[in-house]
């Protein structure tokens, strides 16, 4: 793997970046979280740091799959408290949180979180925004808002009862206690639940396995799972008909029918 490198942020130049990009493979980029003094908490810096990472991933076509991770002992424990206790609803309306996380929400690549430890808050909130979810044995996943007289304000409440459930979502968000791993899996919050030391290799050999697709499939996959989920059924299927007929006016469709009929492997070229 390539050394973890600084993803460009002039207005700290001489600090140590929240949040850090590396390239281990053709076609795979790692997002690390990259504040351990803090369990990486998402500061509004590491928010934002965030957001531009993302959007200049999805606009870069050397990437076909993004891994995200927090390291090996946690994920993300939540939002920055302190940049939050003293601030008025006007404040926190005008942070437009939906703005700063559109690029990680409509990301066009496949995202894989990579997750060991604590998924708490805010975290637990990043992590379901990625596509595939690789949960370490001892990983926890909380929404604890209520606890300090709040509630999930990034998804927390949405999208999770979207992936658990209503009764699992409101058992939840109503007492701010844990879920393990094999809970989260059971109850369809996880792709995967692997042994902690082994949750980035998966999740990077996920990527590899993803990366050497054919992009523009990927990406028409993940643009209509996502459209179709809140759909009603027939519109769904129509967006999927004529998604995979698009399909077939690419080069890697060629390239792969014509690869199978030859019994020897594709070269795709994302076209």
């Amino acid at each position: 793997m390539s050394a973890a490198a600084p993803f460009p942020s002039p207005e700290h130049a001489d600090a140590a970046p929240p949040a850090l990009l590396e390239r281990p493979e053709d076609g795979v980029a790692v997002v690390r979280l990259h504040r351990p003094e803090a369990t990486n908490a998402l500061s509004l810096e590491l928010q934002a740091l965030l957001s531009r990472m993302f959007a200049e991933l999805g606009a870069d076509p050397t990437v076909r799959c993004i891994v995200l991770t927090g390291g090996d002992t946690v994920f993300a424990a939540g939002g920055d408290i302190r940049s939050m206790a003293g601030v008025g609803p006007i404040e926190i309306h005008q942070r437009h949180t939906e703005r700063v996380w559109a690029p990680i929400q409509h990301c066009p690549k496949p995202v894989i979180a990579a997750i060991c430890g604590y998924a708490y808050g805010g975290g637990c909130e990043l992590a379901m925004l990625a596509d595939i979810l690789i949960a370490g044995e001892g990983a926890r996943f909380c929404q604890p808002e209520i606890r300090i007289g709040i509630m999930p304000g990034i998804g927390g409440t949405q999208r999770l009862v979207r992936a658990v459930g209503k009764a699992k979502a409101m058992r939840m968000a109503l007492t701010g206690r844990p879920i393990t791993a094999q809970e989260a899996w059971v109850a369809g919050l996880v792709s995967e639940v692997v042994p902690d030391g082994e949750v980035l290799a998966t999740a990077l050999d996920m990527a590899r396995t993803i990366a050497a697709m054919p992009a523009l499939a990927a990406e028409q996959i993940k643009e209509v799972i996502l459209a179709g989920m809140d759909a009603p059924l027939e519109a769904a299927l129509a967006l999927e008909r004529k998604a995979n007929a698009l399909l077939f006016a690419s080069r890697d469709q060629k390239e792969g029918m014509q690869a199978f009929i030859d019994k020897r492997p594709p070269v795709f070229e994302g076209r």
